[in-house]
């Protein structure tokens, strides 16, 4: 396939202080496979899709993100673990042994932009020094037309090399590898990771510190859909929880998988141009869109072939963080452009391997703001190092790790869009049923998708006491019946048969909560205390 866009271009990398280099500029996503081919840096599956290894990190660092502190960020960001400051001197000693490590290589440059709605759209240009890093920010960030291109002014730049390894004790950093934002120079630089989703969540990370702060727009850790009466449905979670796969549906037009805005002109949009989904034991008749969607032109990160070069998903011998990527066009049935209106039910996604939270439940206002932030998932044996049962996860906002200011300051933009939109909020669990992770099962995704839909048709209706039941530990409101999912499914302490284990492992995960939530007390009303579990202990 010929180049869509020409490979030279009249800028020079030395702006970037990138000297005597090759640069290969918008490279189509077929030329790049073939780079990645030729650099025998990827193999082909049997289907024609490229499959990377992404080396020693197979998932983010978080521990290695850093942001500059200087005049811009110094009184805004929330330091602390998630949120680590990095010295601007150091940051441009480190930025200077970057470029010198990729000058006089063959580079790969590509203009994109992020964010669908064109108020608010951030160009970007990525630089990178692997083909198929080039070819994933192809997949993920939005393709200006060629028309486009002719003027195109990047605002921030990415500049990408995994093969650059730090000295910690030289550079300022924690080891060898990091991921720094500087706002003031507007550059994400990354390196010592071959890890994809770095460049992508590095985007995010910046645009949820802008669009807050300088347009009065909320950023999203979430998937979005739209029905054919334009009704929008959106669904927070945090990795393995079901976003991607719930909002994947052939009943309804994808916005986007993963990051959104929520406007003051009340719409919302994209960030993004692509996918970046979980492969984990992924089937074509559980998830056939996805499945569908993995063709020439993706890429998949870190499974293992057979001799034949078929993918065995369920093998997880190198990362139980299996992915792919692939441009959003990729899904049939997709929102053009990637926008939608206020959504009218949000979904708190929470795979809770303790098996206590019911599968759905409606949430008060209160109960909103204070699971958003709290944003609670679990951790599986397996999932971590040391992890042997289920341990609670919290993550403000659905997304911590991705959030420079305070996730208060989220939680107040969002509480007064859901008030603002009347939006009902709803939490569903993904996780276990019939007992905690080890002795229960995970529940059906054949009955999530009939709550989801439920919702979304209305069957659930207005609460009311004969149709509802309070439950008694979580406060939350649990829907008796639900069509197309068992009754005795809809109670979680059913599911149990024994009441007295049940009620321990709640009031287990309760504390859990509370002992969380500390650390926003301060800055939390009182409306939103009260949404929290009970305070009692079995």
């Amino acid at each position: 396939m010929e180049s869509l866009y020409p490979t030279t271009k009249t800028f020079s990398l030395k702006h970037y202080g990138i000297e005597d280099a090759t640069m290969r500029y918008q490279l189509s996503s077929d030329e790049l496979q073939e780079e990645t081919l030729k650099k025998e840096q990827g193999k082909l599956t049997a289907s024609g899709v490229l499959a990377v290894n992404t080396g020693e990190f197979t998932g983010r660092s978080p521990m290695d993100r850093f942001i500059v502190k200087d005049k811009i960020t110094e009184d805004k960001i929330w330091w602390g673990d998630i949120n680590i400051p990095f010295e601007a001197d150091a940051f441009d000693a480190l930025y200077d042994k970057v470029t010198s490590y990729l000058s006089g290589k063959e580079i790969f440059v590509r203009d994109s932009y992020a964010c669908a709605d064109e108020e608010y759209r951030l160009n970007l240009r990525v630089i990178n020094e692997y083909p198929w890093s080039n070819m994933f920010a192809y997949n993920m960030f939005l393709r200006p037309t060629q028309e486009e291109l002719k003027d195109f002014e990047p605002e921030w730049t990415v500049i990408n090399a995994p093969g650059f390894k730090a000295e910690a004790e030289v550079d300022g950093t924690r080891q060898h590898n990091f991921a720094i934002l500087n706002f003031t120079r507007k550059i994400a630089l990354i390196g010592g990771t071959g890890y994809t989703g770095e460049i992508k969540k590095g985007i995010f990370s910046a645009l949820n510190f802008i669009l807050p702060v300088e347009r009065n727009c909320l950023p999203m850790h979430c998937s979005a859909n739209v029905g054919k009466d334009g009704d929008t449905a959106i669904f927070f979670g945090l990795s393995g929880t079901g976003k991607t796969t719930l909002s994947t549906d052939p009943n309804r037009k994808l916005i986007g998988d993963d990051e959104h805005g929520w406007t003051k002109e009340d719409t919302i949009f994209n960030f993004e141009g692509g996918c970046y989904a979980k492969v984990i034991d992924l089937s074509k008749e559980k998830e056939p869109e996805i499945y569908g969607a993995i063709k020439k032109g993706a890429i998949l990160e870190n499974v293992i072939l057979s001799n034949d070069g078929t993918v065995d998903f369920a093998d997880t011998s190198i990362t139980q963080n299996t992915r792919v990527s692939y441009p959003i066009d990729f899904i049939e049935n997709i929102q053009r452009p990637s926008i939608g209106t206020n959504p009218k039910n949000i979904f708190f996604l929470t795979a809770d391997a303790f098996g206590v939270i019911p599968p759905i439940s409606k949430l008060t206002p209160s109960q909103a703001a204070y699971h958003f932030i709290s944003g609670y998932t679990a951790k599986v044996a397996g999932t971590e190092a040391g992890v042997v049962e289920p341990q609670p996860s919290f993550s403000a906002c659905f997304g911590a790790p991705f959030m420079p200011l305070h996730p208060a300051k989220y939680a107040e933009m969002l509480i007064k869009k859901m008030n603002d939109a009347n939006v009902n909020v709803w939490l569903v669990n993904t996780g276990w049923t019939g007992g905690a992770y080890g002795v229960g099962t995970r529940m059906k995704l054949e009955y999530t998708r009939a709550m989801i839909q439920a919702v979304l048709n209305g069957d659930l209706g207005l609460y009311s006491y004969d149709k509802y039941h309070i439950h008694s530990v979580f406060g939350v409101a649990q829907p008796r019946e639900c069509p197309g999912v068992p009754s005795s499914v809809l109670s979680p302490r059913t599911t149990w048969n024994d009441d007295e284990a049940y009620y321990k492992t709640a009031f287990k995960l309760t504390n859990a909560f509370r002992e969380n939530f500390k650390k926003f007390e301060s800055y939390a009303n009182e409306e939103i205390r009260r949404g929290g579990p009970q305070r009692y202990s079995f």
